[in-house]
């Protein structure tokens, strides 16, 4: 026997020696057995899969609140024939944004009992709408979704039978006391969170929570408030998950994509991080320079001050980045990036860089800090302010909260009910073999690379006074590296972006999996690859924004592919065409959502309109999924085995 077998002989015995404690009885273990083999035959619940949020906050709460249209769905199948369409948006808005369609819709009423009889009937929806909802839940699982302080009252309303007429009176009176005492409000709140949560069983971020939208902080709030999530890291995650890990040129990245995108006050407001120490090198070095002048992607206006602080700060940065870069570069060779030491490979006399064999005249040029005798090092000032920033960084106790959730919660990739869940690419070749890459002496290959690279990520999260070390490294190398799986091209043209006319030395060339995902085949290669069956199997990515306009199909290789990065983060809006893809799969497939733009909840309360668009259909099941074809499944079958054997040897026996 191996060590490994020992070590699982010795997990299954304090297991089974748990179960024994909490079922002590043969009537307990038998009751147990009865409730989850009944629970294997209930319908899967609906998965929710959304990604490339990119801090759009507003967007994503209405997506989640709608449950991509599954809450108006649930409605129209159970009231359609009883109410007409304004009744049925107004219910859809109550569902959606409780407490502030209850102001609107109150104002409307002069007369108390009226208003009464509207409560009355409200009431009842929601709790018909609860009931089908629910339909394929158990009773203890809806009553762990109802708010606590009613769920004695919503379930004498939810079960209430009086063939008999018995007692009417008695539910008239429930009702009537709830509008007398003025709980209505909070019940019908109470009744609307609930109905979100029960339209959708689990929900999956695929990647990119930070970056570019305005609060990325609010969406992790309400992740970790969600009933049941897991996240798959985009690059962009893992550069904020880099920062608070110690790695300062993902500081620095993050720093610089803030300013360029006017969202310093991220960092600076919902994170208590001081960045006058940066503010003051900024002032002291830098000046007006157009190619530093941020983007305009939000409703905030900035004054001309702001304006040129904010240009500044962006110069300031990204100097202080490739300074950064440069150490990492030379002391990795196995990284691969030598031509992008970009400091190095400039002549300062005559202000050209030289790159790919091809030499360049740089424009809107800011190399103020630059030693052209030793490019790569950092003045005092710099040095400085990056240490106050990381000594900030980490002291940040909701920043700290927010990185330990998106590590409990997070992984690189996810095999969960026969998909293969990554926000990237595996690295493949242009022959449709797998990439390497070698780390620490060996070279690994596709799902033991992505393991890899996050066994070094978890490592270095966990140490964070380790800021040179290899798994710090490789947290920046999975953001800019040709072989990283988050990546997915060959480099990172930030520096030519920034001065650099030619438009051909901006491009940054694809990794082949982008275009070998269109085939069949090799979309089933990649589900072999993670151990999932390529025929029932499909992969879900997110990272590259599909261009609809143009006519690209986010549904790949006959339905086996999924590209679900539709455009949430207003900067790509105006390439996608559309404002976001979101995918649901229930026990009878999968269904994708396109998403118009969300402009406003208020539009959503007054109009009573919805931002959905099209539903495609992707996946049809021939038979109905059930919990047993579940990783949940997978778990009640366990522990069903485990309380037989219970049964057998303490009771039977």
């Amino acid at each position: 026997m191996t060590v490994s077998d020992n070590s699982n002989a010795d997990y299954k015995s304090r297991y089974f020696q748990l179960l024994a404690e909490k079922f002590n009885s043969e009537e307990k273990v038998a009751t147990e057995i009865i409730n989850l083999e009944s629970i294997l035959e209930l319908p899967k619940g609906t998965e929710h899969f959304v990604s490339d949020l990119h801090g759009e906050f507003q967007s994503f709460q209405h997506v989640l609140r709608n449950g991509s249209g599954n809450v108006k769905v649930k409605i129209e199948d159970l009231l359609k024939d009883r109410l007409t369409d304004a009744e049925l948006s107004e219910l859809a808005a109550l569902v959606y944004y409780p407490e502030e369609k209850l102001k609107l819709i109150k104002n409307q009423f002069t007369d108390k009992d009226e208003l009464a009889e509207w409560y009355k009937a409200k009431i009842e929806q929601l709790i018909e709408l609860i009931a089908h909802s629910s339909s394929k839940y158990t009773r203890s699982k809806l009553r762990k979704a109802l708010p606590q302080h009613f769920a004695y009252i919503i379930e004498e309303l939810l079960y209430k039978k009086d063939e008999h007429d018995n007692k009417k009176r008695y539910y008239d009176r429930i009702l009537n006391e709830i509008i007398g005492l003025g709980q209505a409000d909070k019940l019908i709140v109470g009744l609307a969170f609930t109905i979100q949560r029960l339209v959708v069983d689990h929900l999956h971020v695929v990647g990119d929570i930070y970056d570019r939208g305005p609060e990325p902080d609010k969406i992790m709030d309400t992740l970790i408030d969600y009933h049941s999530v897991d996240i798959q890291w985009g690059n962009h995650d893992v550069l904020w998950l880099g920062a608070f890990a110690g790695s300062k040129v993902c500081l620095a990245n993050i720093i610089r994509i803030c300013a360029r995108y006017n969202n310093l006050d991220i960092i600076e407001d919902a994170y208590g991080i001081n960045l006058r120490p940066l503010f003051t090198l900024a002032d002291k070095y830098y000046d007006d320079n157009s190619a530093f002048h941020p983007k305009k992607t939000s409703d905030k206006v900035l004054s001309d001050e702001e304006h040129l602080q904010m240009t500044k700060v962006q110069q300031a940065i990204s100097i202080i980045q490739f300074k950064l870069e440069a150490p990492i570069i030379k002391r990795r060779p196995n990284f691969e990036m030598h031509d992008r030491l970009v400091l190095e490979n400039i002549n300062y006399e005559t202000m050209e860089y030289t790159v790919d064999g091809h030499t360049y005249k740089l424009e809107n040029t800011c190399f103020n800090t630059v030693d052209p005798t030793n490019p790569s090092e950092l003045t005092k000032e710099e040095t400085d302010v990056m240490n106050t920033l990381l000594i900030s960084v980490q002291q940040s106790e909701k920043l700290k909260r927010h990185m330990n959730f998106m590590m409990k919660k997070g992984s690189l990739y996810l095999r969960y009910n026969g998909n293969l869940l990554i926000h990237g690419c595996i690295p493949v070749t242009e022959n449709c073999d797998m990439e390497g890459m070698e780390i620490n002496g060996e070279v690994y290959y596709g799902r033991e690379l992505l393991d890899q690279f996050e066994n070094y990520l978890r490592h270095a999260f966990t140490n964070l006074d380790d800021t040179e070390d290899l798994a710090t490294d490789l947290i920046w190398y999975l953001w800019t590296g040709k072989k990283s799986s988050l990546f997915g091209k060959r480099a990172m043209t930030t520096f030519e972006r920034y001065f650099i006319s030619d438009k051909t030395t901006h491009k940054e060339d694809k990794n082949p999996y982008y275009y070998l995902r269109e085939q069949p085949e090799m979309a089933k290669t990649f589900l072999k690859e993670f151990a999932l069956d390529p025929e029932e199997g499909h992969i879900i990515n997110g990272h590259t924004p599909v261009k609809e306009k143009e006519g690209e199909n986010p549904i790949k290789a006959d339905g086996k592919l999924i590209v679900i990065d539709g455009g949430f983060s207003k900067a790509y809006q105006s390439t996608t065409g559309i404002a976001g893809y979101t995918l649901l799969f229930n026990s009878y497939g999968m269904q994708l959502v396109a998403h118009q733009e969300f402009n406003s909840k208020d539009k959503v309360l007054e109009n009573e309109s919805d931002v959905l668009a099209v539903r495609r259909i992707v996946d049809e099941e021939l038979e109905r999924k059930k919990v047993r074809d579940t990783e949940i499944g997978k778990r009640l079958r366990y522990e069903i085995d485990m309380l037989k054997d219970l049964m057998k040897h303490r009771y039977i026996n």
